[in-house]
């Protein structure tokens, strides 16, 4: 069958395999140092308010969000939104996800070049990632062969999405742990919140081994479709 074709066997299973992983790794380790109190009883909603006042962000807001790990920063509103586990939260965990946070803010408005080249990519990226496959497959089904490139070049909006992704993600940790170094947090603490932030790093580096191994399966099916 199609779907069984040894090029997803190849390019596809193994990153979704380091992708499964990379998302149970992040949760245990989240789960772990959220039992870890930091010695000043600092809320993630407090860590992320002192960054981003030191910052010159005092017109950043910090609003709360239902989920579990749903934190982020919205750009549009410029506001940084904190779940529910890390909030009110004065775990180890809870208070580097919220200078991770505060340093996409910080991020946004010193204009850092991935940020903004992201920015840019995201609507082709998000055509690419719900049109791009269906459309190499199609061409590839009705013998239309520019078509499936059409599709590929979406698709390439995609892994270049996710690239990008990594600076502004490793960016954003390295300025959250800079923040939190000694102020903050003592050195076991602080060992503890890059801990949990490099988890989270590994999870954006699936995520692009993913798209890649996706990107190279469409190129060879449709290689092999042409031979």
């Amino acid at each position: 069958m199609f779907w069984l074709d040894y090029w997803y066997i190849i390019f596809v299973i193994p990153p979704m395999l380091l992708a499964a992983w990379a998302s149970m790794n992040v949760n245990t380790t989240y789960k772990k140092y959220s039992k870890v109190t930091n010695r000043y009883g600092m809320t993630g909603f407090d860590a992320a308010r002192r960054i981003l006042d030191k910052n010159g962000l005092y017109n950043v807001r910090i609003e709360r969000v239902s989920g579990n790990l749903t934190d982020h920063f919205d750009p549009k509103t410029n506001v940084v939104r904190l779940s529910d586990g890390v909030y009110n939260s004065t775990s180890v965990a809870a208070v580097g996800v919220a200078a991770h946070e505060a340093g996409h803010a910080a991020q946004y408005a010193q204009n850092y070049a991935p940020m903004e080249i992201r920015g840019a990519i995201l609507p082709v990226a998000n055509i690419g990632s719900t049109a791009g496959i269906w459309l190499a497959i199609l061409g590839i089904f009705l013998s239309m062969e520019f078509l499936s490139y059409i599709g590929i070049a979406l698709f390439c909006a995609v892994v270049l999405f996710q690239l990008v992704t990594l600076p502004v993600e490793f960016n954003a940790s390295r300025r959250a742990l800079k923040a939190l170094e000694g102020a903050y947090l003592s050195d076991e603490e602080l060992k503890g919140a890059k801990k949990v932030l490099s988890a989270a790093a590994l999870t954006y580096i699936a995520a692009l081994l993913v798209a890649l191994g996706n990107l190279l399966r469409l190129i060879s099916l449709v290689n092999r479709r042409r031979d």
